[in-house]
């Protein structure tokens, strides 16, 4: 039964009925949402109550019957959401909080030369843009990178990166993959809740947790079904998160990456593997399948459009990859022993490099 285990089918009826939860929790009272979840918690049951009966139907009559059901958990979560309740901050959650200010404070302690580098390591690597200078913010907005500084499932993706290079050494034995698989989804988790779990960050983290676990089991990693699957999760633990633009966009990113980024990357011809303008074409389409998908809805939102995202992405996002794969060297080798100045040098250059880069831009 195919249609049964449709994932990305059932998902999507999911979302559908999370984002009519959340419509109907804005229109009606408080009671009123009580009582419709009452009403839907009530008919979430009955297939539980008739489970032999309804183990009996064909799968014509059983696939209506789960995306019904599917759509009113959707309902039924988003509603439950919108109730107030009291959160107690957890051991981890203060645990994460102390991390993040040592992080800040550790930065704060390199001896850059240039007074731009630690704020800007600060906002990548914890969300802290309190350091940045309106010129330094005012370029990143006119040169169409704005998302740099806003911590996204791009900058999970470099950490995650890295932490995956850093990880082979550990081996292939059934032993190393399992100490690997621990490694980098506790560091992922950890750097999650330090840096705050915005919307696009729990969705990185699903990601990696999601697409790590099924390698671990030696499933195949379909790139739908994990986008589906991590879409599925957050919502279930967030029904709110439908809210956030941030979320929104990062989905409607990887839809495009997951879409249509395979059949822009073909169009390139086969030749010499190692080949630089397969490298920058990969790149281009990359860029060109995430603003399709987000285009419309950043219009929506912001009445504006990036005229030189292309060329932004294509320059800064590489500089960025290295800025912070330099960050973390940085750290780690300071926590320990006093930092090299070459390599304090190398992240200064970088920084500036990458600034001077976006003030071309800007001034286009």
């Amino acid at each position: 039964m195919a249609g049964v285990g449709n994932i990305e089918a059932f998902t999507i009826l999911f979302t559908i009925g999370v984002a009519a939860g959340t419509v109907l929790a804005g229109m009606v009272p408080g009671v009123g949402a009580a009582a419709l979840s009452s009403i839907l918690l009530l008919l979430l049951g009955l297939p539980f109550v008739f489970r032999e009966r309804i183990a009996s139907f064909a799968e014509a009559r059983l696939i209506p019957l789960l995306f019904t059901c599917f759509f009113a958990l959707g309902m039924f979560c988003s509603l439950l959401s919108s109730f107030d309740y009291v959160h107690c901050s957890s051991a981890l959650e203060e645990l994460s909080a102390r991390a993040v200010e040592r992080l800040r404070a550790h930065i704060d302690g390199l001896p850059f030369r240039s007074e731009s580098t630690a704020p800007l390591l600060k906002a990548f690597l914890s969300g802290d843009r309190s350091g940045l200078s309106r010129e330094t913010v005012a370029v990143f907005r006119s040169s169409g990178a704005s998302h740099l500084l806003a911590l996204s499932g791009l900058h999970m993706g470099i950490i995650y990166l890295i932490f995956d290079k850093l990880s082979y050494p550990l081996g292939r034995s059934p032993f190393a993959r399992r100490l690997r698989y621990a490694v980098i989804v506790s560091l992922s988790g950890f750097f999650t809740l330090m840096t705050g779990a915005s919307p696009s960050i729990v969705r990185a983290f699903l990601f990696i947790f999601i697409g790590e676990s099924l390698r671990l089991a030696g499933r195949e990693r379909k790139a739908s079904r994990v986008l589906c699957l991590a879409l599925f999760a957050q919502l279930i633990l967030d029904p709110e998160a439908i809210r956030s633009v941030g979320f929104q966009l990062s989905y409607l990113a990887m839809a495009g990456i997951f879409l249509i980024y395979p059949s822009l990357e073909r169009l390139y011809p086969d030749g010499i593997r190692h080949d630089p303008l397969r490298w920058i074409w990969k790149s281009a389409a990359l860029t060109i399948s995430c603003q399709l998908f987000t285009a419309p809805l950043s219009w929506y939102y912001f009445h504006s459009f990036p005229r030189h995202f292309l060329l932004t992405n294509l320059l800064a996002l590489p500089l960025t990859s290295l800025v912070i794969g330099s960050a973390v060297l940085c750290l780690s080798w300071s926590a320990i022993f006093p930092c090299p100045a070459l390599i304090l040098d190398a992240t200064d250059w970088l920084c500036s490099s990458l600034l001077w880069v976006l003030q071309i831009i800007s001034g286009m």
